[in-house]
């Protein structure tokens, strides 16, 4: 049996199967033919679901294992992205309209936080897998207790070796013919939630495109448009929103499977699993690379940048002008009346006439305001405006993304597959 362990005859086997119309006795019958002399003995006192429900557990705790450190260099990368741009003063934005001042180090924390978040999830699920381990048709290790003549310490002992070698370090006590579907459920929350953090950075990325003050990668030959020459459509951020969506409702399956599994087991979470347990993991696998390749490229327009910010900050520069006044000698109730008026012209020649925000020009022509003119430029300074966002990337960087990162300090370096 050792020596024939990879020759497989898969022509045979799909013979097999075609004509039994069962997966695992096709290829019982296969090894069998491989094997004469161990024919007798081959899946004794075993299940379908020793194979394959071990066997699919094997695979979930791998296919983890290939999506942690995708997630943690794009984790990486972002946070690269941050603290270069820790300083940077951008207009805030709640509801999609105008808010105090953030910088753009700062936003980005916001999407690693998600991100961290996931890979802390995709962690602590895949070394919560156990295994199913030798149990037998219904869970209750019946046939192998009759194989040991009624030692349970053997067939302890046995389930035991096998879990040890298929690598994990616990099985299930309790199982029924399968290992709980609940475990399913556990593995696509966790993927279904990655895909909703993805969801949410790329739609912040293609809004950002759209004010036209950050961009994903661009190629020199790209064509954004076969129509519209000049178009710089964000395609890969429109890629993982669209795949993350897919990603997303892929936790409905276990959800739905788990809550009819009859009794000890019914066939019908069989087919249903061997496509979504897949698909989960090929969607968040190549979200996880077109990310990757985002976030490697991100460009920022700091003129842009700074542009929306003066078209807006003179409206949020109003209390630190009134407070200015009121420290020079002035009445509070006068100088926001004098505002008020101020603040309703200048948004006039902005909706009305399309023109830029001319409020701090009518404070410096009015006289009423004279004390504080020479302060203005400071007043506007827009670093004054984003309170404690640098020290807070600073600080959440190093004590939460850099520590999370350390295990995968070996696999850095890698590029991103960007698929086509």
């Amino acid at each position: 049996m050792k020596s024939n362990l990879d020759n497989i005859d898969f022509k045979m086997a799909a013979e097999e199967e075609k004509r039994l119309r069962h997966d695992v006795m096709a290829h019982v019958h296969t090894f069998a033919h491989c094997c004469p002399k161990a024919a007798g003995i081959i899946h004794l006192g075993a299940t379908s679901c020793y194979v394959g429900d071990n066997t699919d557990l094997i695979i979930l705790r791998n296919a983890f294992d290939l999506l942690l450190p995708k997630l943690a260099r794009v984790i990486s990368r972002l946070a690269d992205f941050a603290k270069e741009r820790a300083d940077l003063p951008t207009l805030g934005f709640t509801h999609f309209q105008p808010a105090q001042l953030t910088t753009v180090g700062k936003r980005c924390c916001l999407w690693i936080q998600d991100l961290c978040m996931d890979l802390q999830n995709l962690k602590r699920v895949r070394d919560d897998l156990r295994f199913r381990g030798v149990k037998g048709t219904t869970g209750t290790q019946a046939s192998f207790l009759q194989l040991f003549e009624g030692d349970d310490q053997k067939v302890e002992q046995l389930d035991k070796m096998v879990t040890e070698k298929a690598g994990f370090k616990r099985a299930f006590i309790i199982t029924g013919q399968t290992y709980t579907r609940k475990v399913d459920i556990e593995v696509l929350s966790v993927l279904a939630s990655l895909g909703a953090s993805v969801h949410k950075i790329c739609t912040d990325i293609r809004l950002l495109a759209n004010l036209k003050e950050m961009e994903e990668p661009f190629e020199k030959q790209q064509i954004g448009s076969s129509a519209m020459p000049y178009k710089r459509n964000p395609m890969r951020s429109e890629r993982c929103c669209s795949l993350a969506r897919h990603l997303m409702i892929l936790v409905t399956d276990p959800l739905q499977t788990a809550s009819v599994q009859w009794f000890e087991r019914t066939l019908d979470d069989s087919a249903n699993r061997r496509i979504c347990l897949a698909e989960a993991f090929l969607t968040a696998d190549t979200i996880l690379n077109t990310l990757q390749n985002i976030s490697e490229g991100l460009v920022v327009y700091p003129k842009v940048i700074e542009r929306r910010i003066r078209q807006e900050l003179p409206f949020m520069a109003t209390e630190n002008i009134i407070m200015a006044m009121v420290k020079a000698g002035g009445n509070r109730q006068d100088c926001h009346e004098k505002i008020r008026v101020l603040s309703q012209q200048a948004a006039a020649v902005v909706k009305q006439e399309g023109g830029d925000n001319d409020l701090i020009e009518r404070i410096q022509a009015d006289a009423y305001f004279s004390p504080i003119h020479s302060q203005l430029d400071h007043l506007l300074d827009p670093s004054t405006f984003t309170g404690r966002a640098s020290q807070q990337v600073q600080r959440f960087l190093e004590e939460e993304v850099y520590p999370l990162l350390k295990p995968y300090e070996s696999v850095m370096k890698v590029k991103a597959e960007l698929c086509l």
